[in-house]
């Protein structure tokens, strides 16, 4: 005779059912595009960068926050193509310092918002060598240097949308700007410190538009 197995109660199925209810309450929630910090030197934290960049889908949507000096051009170019070849819609908020090779990221950002208290460093680009290096890799080193130096500078004034040359008197001087100068010279927008309101939660009630 077949064993008879016995079947859930109410109960039963009442507790299935509320385990069920608490995972799907814990999931997290969409809150709005992803956020990705660039802090310090690029090039040490390039593979994380790299990451953070792919997980946003293409022709998606993010918040970039830099406070970085630079570091390596090839890192900064990388970084310029991830964000243009996969269309992604970023918007650049500089929270403290964007230098160097840190500016090319920064401009590949569709919407750039600046303080008044955001620093910019332009300068000529600077290499560094092996210790151990023969006389022609060292020639033909600085005629590759020459070279990306000059691209490098007329890319930079064609993603910010001004031509090179309206930043190349700021390289060619070292110069440092401040975020209302770039904000003046219409290369970002100058926003205060208070709450951006397109970053803050839907208040209670309001559903998301």
């Amino acid at each position: 005779m077949p064993e008879r197995r016995p079947r859930p109660d109410a109960d039963d199925e009442r507790h299935d059912s509320g385990e069920e209810d608490r995972h799907q309450d814990d999931r997290p929630e969409e809150r709005g595009p992803m956020e990705i910090a660039i802090v310090g030197d690029l090039t040490d934290g390039e593979g994380e960068l790299t990451d953070r960049i792919l997980s946003v889908e293409p022709g998606g949507e993010c918040t970039i926050y830099f406070d970085s000096p630079g570091g390596s051009p090839y890192c900064a170019m990388s970084m310029v193509s991830l964000l243009r070849l996969r269309g992604i819609q970023a918007t650049g908020i500089v929270t403290g310092e964007c230098s160097s090779a840190a500016l090319w990221p920064f401009a590949a950002c569709s919407t750039r918002l600046v303080t008044p208290y955001s620093v910019f460093l332009f300068h000529p680009m600077k290499w560094q060598s092996e210790e151990h290096i023969g006389i022609t890799e060292a020639a033909e080193w600085s005629r590759h240097f020459a070279h990306l130096e000059h691209e490098m500078d007329v890319l930079l004034g064609n993603l910010f949308g001004c031509g090179h040359e309206q930043v190349e008197p700021w390289i060619r001087t070292h110069h440092y700007v401040t975020g209302k100068e770039l904000a003046d010279a219409g290369l970002a927008e100058l926003i205060g410190l208070d709450p951006l309101q397109h970053l803050m939660p839907p208040a209670e009630g309001e559903q998301e538009g």
